[in-house]
């Protein structure tokens, strides 16, 4: 139900929630780490800075974090720049919107499917998304700061990428 590019930009949120220490990770340490091209990634996390998802800050002492805590960043925050699940479904069976006046035969289940996706979205948080994988690390909002890719190594294989 999700663009790849709304996948990838999940998977690189995850990663920075995950992510212990004060410094900020450079778009290629994500891209890197998700196995996704990096001007790519690089796009992608800066569609989420523009959305107030993540901080980010330029130059080679530059990186990504979080702007909002894990606890506090719902999943359709992160897809919406990507993925409109607002939007009135596309009809299956037709070439054109789905349309409640004149609905196809599969339009009131497929709007409650695409409803249901959408509420869960809005009701899940990063931080209960990452509850199986242990502790979110404690958060407060900063600016980007340099990468130091020891101190996350540790902690990446067990997002899964």
């Amino acid at each position: 139900m999700l663009s790849a590019t709304a996948e990838h930009a999940l998977r690189a949120v995850l990663l920075l929630a995950r992510h212990e220490g004060p410094k900020a990770l450079s778009a290629d340490a994500i891209a890197a780490e998700l196995g996704a091209p990096r001007n790519y990634l690089a796009k992608t996390l800066n569609a989420l800075a523009k959305s107030g998802v993540v901080h980010s800050a330029r130059g080679a002492a530059g990186g990504f974090t979080l702007a909002i805590p894990p606890g506090q960043l719902t999943l359709a925050r992160i897809i919406a720049p990507f993925d409109d699940h607002a939007r009135t479904p596309a009809c299956l069976l037709r070439s054109r919107s789905c349309d409640p006046l004149n609905p196809c035969a599969v339009h009131a289940r497929w709007t409650a499917i695409v409803g249901h996706a959408a509420v869960r979205f809005e009701q899940t948080t990063i931080a209960e998304l990452l509850v199986e994988a242990g502790p979110v690390r404690s958060y407060s909002p900063v600016a980007a700061i340099p990468a130091d890719l020891g101190t996350m190594v540790p902690h990446l294989s067990m997002l899964g990428a």
